[in-house]
């Protein structure tokens, strides 16, 4: 854990799992005010008012010398590319199948980081793991029009885009983090994308909500202050402390959580296929990380040999 307190990182684990547990409840409940383009403008402006804040009063400082860019900007390009898939999409698919759609991120995740940190990423068992969990992604998808018809196939095919987006992002922070601190990482990654995410809002509608349904507004404060910079904030932490595909694994504990969630809270009704989709997605995952391990093994006892 690179000198991390014993509990630090297993409790920011932990964190983070819930967190993103209810993320994609919170942002279908925001997507009323104003759209997606505005409740995701507003949602990382609170966040970064939040976080500016939080380096203000922990006295952190906020480095914006020239060798921290690189990494504000990578963080910034994916999570604006990232989150606008993810609220485009939203509109049209159940909440829970984002966090199912987002558990693919350890196989992606795994591909990019052997190609750009060579890290071995091909096992027998991570091979039968990815093969499970892509299995299971076409049983989700099998009947799209019990989802809502054409449109929630396409809500998930730009969810897989913004998978494959995020891990691009994930991976290239790994290469360029440097040791800037997890807070003032979250604070450069949304000064950088706000206005991204302002120029999006400007050039779809640019009008304010005419009604502020307060479940919504709830919602972005929400997420700008717990999933954007305690997420982010602790995301960013574990990335110091944890291996990539170790720190993608967090999405395996997410999806069935995700979804009944939806189901209690927002009333979806999702087909049985869905269910059994996100089963074995989850399994394909945990064979994953299992035949991450195993390679790990392998390393070390070459290197003793």
């Amino acid at each position: 854990m690179r000198g991390a307190p014993a509990a630090a990182v297993p409790a920011a684990y932990l964190a983070v799992v819930l967190l993103w547990s209810t993320t994609p409840l919170a942002i279908n409940w925001s997507l009323p005010v104003g759209g997606f383009a505005f409740s995701l403008f507003a949602r990382m402006g609170v966040g970064l008012l939040c976080a500016l804040a939080l380096l203000q009063l922990t006295g952190a400082g906020f480095p914006l010398r020239r060798g921290v860019w690189p990494a504000y900007l990578v963080g910034g390009g994916s999570l604006f590319g990232t989150l606008s898939c993810v609220y485009w999409g939203a509109q049209f698919i159940p909440s829970g199948l984002i966090s199912v759609v987002f558990g693919l991120s350890p196989l992606v995740t795994s591909i990019i980081a052997a190609i750009w940190l060579g890290e071995r990423a091909l096992t027998p068992v991570k091979t039968l793991g990815m093969a499970l969990a892509l299995g299971g992604l076409f049983v989700v998808f099998g009947r799209g029009e019990e989802l809502g018809g054409d449109q929630a196939v396409t809500g998930l095919a730009v969810m897989l885009l913004a998978v494959l987006i995020n891990a691009m992002g994930l991976v290239g922070m790994k290469r360029v983090g440097g040791t800037t601190p997890p807070l003032a990482i979250t604070a450069g990654i949304m000064l950088v994308s706000w206005p991204l995410f302002g120029l999006a809002w400007w050039l779809g509608d640019g009008s304010l909500p005419q009604q502020w349904p307060s479940r919504g507004v709830l919602s972005i404060l929400y997420l700008g202050v717990f999933g954007s910079v305690l997420g982010f904030g602790l995301y960013y932490y574990l990335m110091k402390h944890l291996a990539t595909t170790t720190l993608a694994m967090i999405t395996v504990l997410t999806p069935l959580l995700a979804l009944l969630l939806g189901h209690l809270f927002n009333d979806e009704v999702l087909p049985p296929q869905v269910w059994l989709g996100a089963v074995v997605i989850c399994i394909g995952l945990y064979l994953n990380l299992r035949g991450g391990r195993a390679d790990a093994r392998v390393l070390v006892a070459e290197k003793v040999g």
